[in-house]
C-alpha cells in the first residue's frame, strides 16, 4: 500500500499522461504564521536598489563602481537596522574567507544580514535542469548558514514550453519541500516569492503555499509583484504567510504603474501582525542615491509609528 501523501498527491492522467498536483484540503493547509506580541518591524535594504553600480556575476560590469562592502556601509550610514545581500552581486567564486568578512563588516557596523537570495526555477521535471537549480539553491543554504541569513528568497519559476501549469507545481513543490528539509537542517527559511509564472497571482501564491509540508518555508512578500485590480487587497491576503517582505515604491493596478502608498502597505503588515524586515527595493527611474535615503526615513517614520 502506498503511505498516504502529508499536502498533496499526484494523480496520473493516464490518456494524455499528464501530472497533475492536487493541494490538500483547507484542513491540511499550512496555517498562517502565529507571531506573539504587537506588530514590530524593521527596515532593512536590498543590494538589488544598487543594481546599476554593483558587479552582477551572470553578466560582468566592468564600469561597476560600488563592490558588497560599499554597500554595506551605505545601508549603515542610512540608518538601516540590517542589509540583503542579494546574491546576484557576489563572486562567481565564493569563499568562507569573503562570507565572514562580509559578515564582520555587518556585525561591526551594527546591522543584522536581514536575508539573502537565490535565482533558482523549480518548474523541471527530474534531470539535469532539476538538479542544477536543487544544488544552487542548496549552496545558498550552506551560505545563509555561515553569513547568519535567516532566510533566503526563492523564485518559484514558470512552466516550460509543452508542459502545463499543472505539471510544473507538481515539480516545483517537490523540489521546494527537499530544499525546506535542507535549509530547516541548517537553520534557514526558506521565502518563496510572488514573482510571475506559476504564481502570478494571490491564490495561484497561497494554493502552493499552503501544500508545502515544512515549518521552514513561507511568503518573500514583494509588495510591488501583484498585477491585479487591487494589489492592496492581494497584499493582505499574503501577509499572514510572510517571513520577510520586500517594499517597492511603486505598484500596478489594471496594469497601470503608480506610486505606492507605503503608509497603506504597512498597515496591512501591521494588521496582520507582522513582525520582521521590511526591505526597501527600489526600482523606479529616479537616481537610487536621491531616491533610496528618502525613501527609508519615510519606511523608518511609518515603522516607527
Amino acid at each position: 500500500m502506498n503511505p498516504s501523501p502529508s499536502r498533496r498527491e499526484f494523480l496520473t492522467a493516464g490518456a494524455a499522461g499528464v501530472v497533475a498536483a492536487t493541494f490538500g484540503s483547507a484542513a491540511h493547509a499550512i496555517e498562517p504564521i502565529i507571531r506573539n506580541g504587537k506588530s514590530q518591524m524593521r527596515v532593512s535594504l536590498a543590494a538589488y536598489s544598487f543594481r546599476q553600480f554593483l558587479p552582477e556575476s551572470r553578466r560582468p560590469k566592468p564600469k561597476a563602481t560600488m563592490t558588497l562592502e560599499d554597500f554595506i556601509d551605505k545601508c549603515a550610514a542610512y540608518g538601516c537596522d540590517a542589509t540583503e545581500l542579494t546574491s546576484y552581486y557576489w563572486p562567481t567564486e565564493i569563499t568562507d574567507e569573503y562570507i565572514y568578512k562580509l559578515k564582520r563588516k555587518a556585525f561591526t557596523l551594527g546591522l543584522d544580514v536581514s536575508s539573502t537570495s537565490v535565482g533558482n526555477n523549480f518548474c523541471f521535471p527530474k534531470g539535469p535542469q532539476r538538479d542544477e537549480n536543487l544544488a544552487l539553491t542548496k549552496k545558498w543554504c550552506d551560505l545563509a548558514q555561515k553569513l547568519g541569513a535567516p532566510v533566503i528568497r526563492i523564485f518559484a519559476g514558470g512552466a516550460p514550453q509543452g508542459t502545463t501549469r499543472e505539471q510544473a507545481r507538481a515539480w516545483c513543490l517537490e523540489c521546494i519541500e527537499e530544499c525546506c528539509d535542507y535549509a530547516g537542517k541548517r537553520g534557514v527559511l526558506l521565502g518563496l516569492e510572488n514573482h510571475g509564472g506559476i504564481v502570478n497571482g494571490v491564490d495561484e501564491l497561497l494554493d502552493l503555499v499552503k501544500a508545502v509540508n515544512s515549518p521552514w518555508f513561507g511568503v518573500n512578500l514583494d509588495t510591488g509583484n501583484f498585477r491585479s485590480d487591487d494589489p492592496y487587497r492581494d497584499l493582505a491576503k499574503a501577509a499572514p504567510y510572510a517571513v520577510t517582505v520586500q517594499v517597492k515604491t511603486e505598484v500596478t493596478t489594471n496594469g497601470k504603474k503608480e506610486e505606492a502608498d507605503l503608509k497603506r502597505k504597512i498597515d496591512l503588515l501591521r494588521k496582520a501582525n507582522y513582525r520582521g524586515y521590511v526591505v526597501l527595493e527600489y526600482e523606479a527611474a529616479e537616481d537610487p542615491l536621491v531616491a533610496v535615503p528618502k525613501y527609508l526615513n519615510e519606511l523608518k517614520k511609518l515603522v516607527a509609528a
